[in-house]
């Protein structure tokens, strides 16, 4: 079975299955540190831009269909378990491309952690909550940073691979 490569030796799908593992274990710990310190609302001050509250998201991304009647949870967890099943092909489908896999990883960890918290709460906990001039940017978690680091890593992948063809 050929495997596609980017000309380095792959290192396999195990890595990248613990970087994931790695992710959702700081993700949940910090969730469970925050559900056990603060009722929902509350807030520690920080900086002077930078608090932790917190929150309930039952929505997606800035608070996306977070007002529907509650179907919103079932759907989100749907594409989160389909996201995770489609990555994993992809982490043995280019298991050699690091930056890829650290991509794919990276994103596989924080689906998985935001999957368990609408599985278990019926909504993803949200902490981190950074502001400027009294306007405060949406709420998010270590799950949110994983996704946005390995979105904007695979971006990274892919202009680096446009770059190489040309």
């Amino acid at each position: 079975m050929a495997r596609r490569s980017s000309g380095s030796q792959g290192l396999g799908i195990w890595p990248w299955i613990g970087l994931a593992l790695v992710i959702v274990i700081i993700d949940q710990f910090t969730k469970t540190l925050i559900l056990g310190y603060y009722k929902y609302g509350d807030a520690t001050y920080v900086t002077s831009f930078f608090n932790v509250v917190r929150a309930h998201n039952t929505g997606a991304a800035f608070s996306f269909l977070a007002g529907a009647d509650g179907w919103q949870r079932w759907f989100f967890m749907a594409i989160g378990i389909g996201a995770a099943i489609f990555i994993i092909w992809m982490l043995k489908s280019h298991a050699g491309q690091k930056l890829f896999c650290f991509s794919m990883a990276a994103i596989l960890g924080g689906a998985i952690g935001n999957v368990i918290d609408r599985m278990m709460h019926g909504y993803v906990v949200d902490f981190l909550d950074f502001h400027l001039a009294g306007r405060h940017f949406p709420a998010f978690n270590v799950a949110d940073s994983a996704i946005t680091i390995g979105a904007i890593c695979l971006i990274l992948d892919e202009l680096r691979r446009v770059r190489r063809g040309k």
